[in-house]
């Protein structure tokens, strides 16, 4: 050790000896900066890195080496062999390259210690081959020990630097690799030089032609700082690039909606700022985490495959609840660079909106999207799970079919919305008192259902809702400042009397309904096995009758109008009669209420108008057609221009189209008809007052439109002569008529004293049996051809008792 010191101090020059220190470090710090881009790098790209390591850590080697010789001072005049000086720059080139290629070869400590071996053997090799290359005027004599030990030391430090440095992807590790390594190549070129004693001797020669110290230091400095400012250029270079790129790249990757993160090892190595939101943390906190099994767990178990859709749950690390998220994996192992080893990426999709929307259309397909209730396809699946359930467990369950009484009226005269408030309200009533497992539902339109699951006996039980359920919807609801009507009727059925299957029960609490209706509404009946052949009956005639309208199995029969004075034909009243496929005629009596109970009534009505104006059009002579109006025809908005478009396509005069109307359909909604009716007015065509005296007969009608007629209605013509109080009616009516100059129609005639004690009073026109019975259109050929004289048609009844319509 004195020995160590004493050659340090004594016999080199400190100035030199700092100056080769710098070069040591700076060249040791570039050979670990260099080196961590040579780790990550495959194929030529590795190779050059290699090539450029290995000069500068040999470079940086050698020149440390000469440098510190040119501070050594023994007193004698000195010189260098230049063969033997760049033998030993090559050696310690070659031996820095091989034991940096080692050493990144494989992430291991063998490989470190194995190339730490190759560096410290080439410091060694390059400083004894450079000793070979000194000259001085003295024999040089060798403590083996101490040579053995500078090389140990060189060794040691060279192997040590490569473990602390690792990967050497930080500054810090860097320059703890740099330091370690640096301390081993001065600890063995001092100890060396420690190591040898100069014996003078002068016959030795130092030839003049060698190389002087001044020379080489300046040779040696310019050439070293040049490797080393190129390999750091090549650095700063490359880290500039490879900065920008990933900039580029994280912009890129942070603009994505998706979370991206990179793993490696299992652990994240990388992530964007989706990523990060989802984990609840920033980056720094992520980095270095393990992913899978952690943070993300798969639902299944099946191993990862590239490019495959997984789905799993992503957990943020701030306890926040477990996000559903779907995954794909991307190996990034490009195979030019040892640090994308095992690299993947994964895509990270949070599925919370598309698992709210998923279950937002699963909601909307099973409840009704107003209500809020079980819709029909979920009523039949909840349905048939109570029906097995009350088959295991010995429960009760009836099926209560509700319809609301008034739901139309409110929804005519106060709009779709007003319909929608009682809807909603009807539901949040039948909520209210229904408790699971029963449970209530929405059919469609206006009808609910209500499933009882109970312990009690039936019908008891059934009896009981069934009246708490009509007392609550009999309340009227509050809809702009104004109550609308409520009211329900139900039907029910009963498991197992009525059914066993679901659509059984419903099937029949559905006639029960019907039944309920028939009984003026606002009460509820249970189903009975006699019921269902009529109503079975009556359903398949609606549905005879819809196929019916829509293949034209009506037809219109026409029945003719006489002017009383005279008994010639002024007109005919449009009947319609069903000529059914397998049923032959049906009359109007069988059809009309099941048209007018199912919604076809409005179909039928037009079709008759179009029918009878396009006949009437085609008359000879030009008579009037009448045409009776349904209420709901009535009171549609688009009637006038119905009209207007029948009589523009048929071509028939406005004045000759009389259309009927009952004062009843009047009060429905009383202002529409009137607003109705003076729009139709107002197209030239004829409005009468058909079945007067049967309904309200109220005097403010007729002042308040100019009806062009007045019919009356049949059952008080034909008791003319039997009733003196019908007799006075009609002679009543008929003055009533003469005071208003309104033409007054009498309807049913069917015998000649009629027809006579009409003609006595005045009366315009007469219509019955007694004038002439329906008959299909070429059937009325003789009154419909033009001709000079009038055709007749006083015709008495043969059969008194039959109706005229």
């Amino acid at each position: 050790m004195l020995k160590f010191l004493n050659c340090l101090t004594t016999e080199h020059d400190l100035r030199l000896v700092v100056v080769a220190a710098v070069v040591c470090i700076a060249g040791c710090f570039t050979t670990f900066r260099l080196y961590s881009r040579m780790r990550g790098a495959r194929g030529h790209v590795r190779g050059a890195w290699l090539l450029l390591t290995g000069l500068v850590a040999g470079s940086s080697v050698w020149a440390t080496h000469f440098i510190a010789m040119v501070a050594f001072t023994p007193g004698l005049k000195t010189g260098y062999s230049p063969s033997g000086t760049l033998l030993s720059l090559m050696i310690a080139v070659v031996f820095m390259a091989a034991g940096f290629a080692v050493a990144s070869a494989q992430r291991s400590t063998t490989n470190d210690l194995t190339g730490g071996v190759l560096l410290g053997l080439g410091v060694a090799a390059m400083h004894y081959m450079g000793m070979s290359a000194f000259v001085t005027q003295g024999q040089l004599v060798w403590e083996h020990a101490t040579v053995g030990m500078s090389a140990i030391l060189g060794i040691g430090g060279a192997a040590a630097a490569l473990v602390l440095a690792g990967t050497a992807r930080t500054i810090k590790r860097q320059m703890i690799g740099g330091g370690v390594l640096c301390l081993g190549i001065v600890s063995l070129h001092f100890v060396g030089m420690s190591a040898i004693t100069i014996v003078p001797d002068a016959t030795i020669v130092v030839p003049d032609q060698l190389l002087s110290g001044g020379i080489l230091t300046l040779a040696v400095g310019s050439i070293t700082g040049m490797i080393i400012l190129g390999g750091l250029g090549a650095v700063a270079i490359e880290s500039q690039t490879s900065r920008s790129a990933l900039e580029r790249i994280r912009r890129l990757a942070n603009a994505a909606y998706e979370g991206l993160v990179v793993v490696q090892s299992g652990k994240i190595n990388d992530a964007n700022a989706a990523f990060c939101e989802l984990a609840g943390a920033p980056l720094s906190e992520l980095v270095g985490r393990p992913l899978l099994g952690a943070i993300l767990t798969f639902d299944d178990d099946a191993a990862a495959r590239d490019g495959v859709r997984r789905e799993g749950k992503l957990a943020p690390v701030n306890g926040d609840r477990q996000i559903p998220v779907e995954v794909f994996s991307r190996l990034m192992d490009d195979g030019a660079r040892i640090e994308t080893t095992g690299l993947t990426v994964l895509a990270v999709r949070d599925l919370r909106e598309r698992r709210a929307a998923e279950e937002k259309i699963r909601y909307l397909a099973e409840h009704d999207g107003l209500t809020g209730l079980p819709n029909r396809n979920s009523l039949q699946a909840r349905l048939a799970a109570a029906v097995e359930r009350v088959e295991a467990s010995g429960e009760s369950l009836s099926v209560i079919c509700i319809d609301l009484d008034h739901f139309k009226e409110a929804n005519d005269q106060h709009g779709h919305v007003a319909g929608d408030s009682l809807l909603v309200e009807t539901a949040r009533r039948l909520q209210s008192v229904v408790q699971a497992p029963s449970f209530a539902a929405r059919l469609g339109g206006d009808e609910f259902i209500v499933v009882q699951i109970a312990g009690g006996d039936q019908p008891t039980a059934a009896a009981e809702l069934s009246g708490r359920l009509i007392d609550l919807l009999a309340a009227p609801v509050m809809y702009d400042s104004q109550e609308l009507a409520m009211g329900a009727s139900l039907g029910v059925s009963l498991y197992p009397d009525d059914g066993r299957t679901a659509e059984a029960l419903m099937a029949n609490a559905d006639m029960a309904l019907y039944r309920a209706k028939e009984s003026g509404r606002g009460v509820y009946r249970f189903f009975k096995r006699e019921m269902d052949d009529s109503i079975r009956e009556r359903r398949n005639l609606a549905r005879d009758l819809r196929q019916g309208i829509a293949d034209e199995e009506l037809v219109v029969h026409y029945q003719p109008l006489a002017r009383a004075a005279d008994g010639e034909v002024c007109g005919f009243e449009a009947l319609v009669r069903w000529n059914h496929p397998t049923r032959g005629m049906i009359s109007p009596l069988e059809f009309i209420p099941v048209a007018e109970e199912n919604g076809l009534i409005g179909p039928l009505g037009d079709w008759v108008l179009r029918r009878a104006c396009a006949d009437a059009a085609s008359w000879e002579k030009p008579l009037r057609i009448a045409v009776n109006l349904s209420p709901i025809q009535l009171h549609n908005p688009a009637l006038p221009t119905l009209v207007h478009e029948v009589l523009i396509t048929s071509g028939l005069s406005p004045s000759r189209l009389e259309l009927e109307i009952t004062e009843s359909a009047l009060f429905k909604d009383y202002q529409r008809a009137l607003d109705n009716l003076r729009r139709l007015k107002a197209l030239g065509v004829r409005i009468a007052m058909d079945d007067f005296g049967t309904g309200f007969s109220s005097l403010s009608t007729l002042q308040s439109f100019p009806f062009d007629k007045i019919k009356i209605d049949k059952s008080f013509v034909e008791n003319i002569h039997r009733h003196d109080r019908a007799t006075v009616i009609v002679r009543a009516v008929l003055g009533l008529g003469r005071s208003l100059e309104i033409p007054v129609v009498a309807e049913g005639v069917e015998t000649e004293e009629q027809i006579l004690f009409l003609r006595g009073e005045n009366c315009t026109e007469l219509q019955g049996y007694a004038i002439g019975r329906p008959a299909p259109v070429d059937a009325i050929g003789a009154w419909t051809v033009a001709s000079a004289q009038a055709v007749e048609a006083i015709v008495p009844s043969a059969d008194p008792a039959r109706r005229s319509a």
